[in-house]
């Protein structure tokens, strides 16, 4: 399957922010998060995490690395990169970039399941497909 990229545009909210103004590491999982959330919305079509009645996704792994600090009122952008690990798994690769300069890379990985058995599910290839190559 192919790889995409999206981009999603960010602002450093004091809510971000430790005393000093740098965002706390914790906030790196918000920006993650609304990157996906806005990919799953605006490329895919779906709600996210819950899709319907009979598929959510859940995080089952999550990692960052910590390059260069940003602080309160910076501008960055948020660099998703969707791939399928399996019929049952995606992997969202993240880099989080400040006027060009990289300051964070990670990813997030979610397993599709049905809520109502908490296991996992595969994706309807249609969705998957549309997932990873747009």
């Amino acid at each position: 399957m192919a790889q995409t990229e999206f981009v999603f545009e960010e602002t450093v909210r004091i809510y971000d922010t430790d005393i000093q103004g740098i965002a706390h590491y914790a906030s790196y999982y918000r920006f993650f998060t609304n990157a996906i959330e806005k990919y799953m919305k605006d490329k895919v079509g779906i709600n996210y995490p819950i899709v319907n009645d009979s598929l959510w996704f859940v995080i089952v792994e999550s990692h960052a690395v910590y390059k260069r600090p940003i602080r309160l009122g910076d501008r960055i952008s948020v660099v998703l990169s969707p791939k399928a690990l399996s019929k049952k798994i995606v992997r969202f690769d993240m880099a989080i970039f400040r006027d060009g300069e990289k300051t964070t890379e990670g990813y997030i990985t979610q397993a599709s399941i049905n809520p109502k058995t908490w296991k996992a599910i595969e994706l309807p290839v249609e969705l998957l497909n549309k997932i990873t190559t747009i």
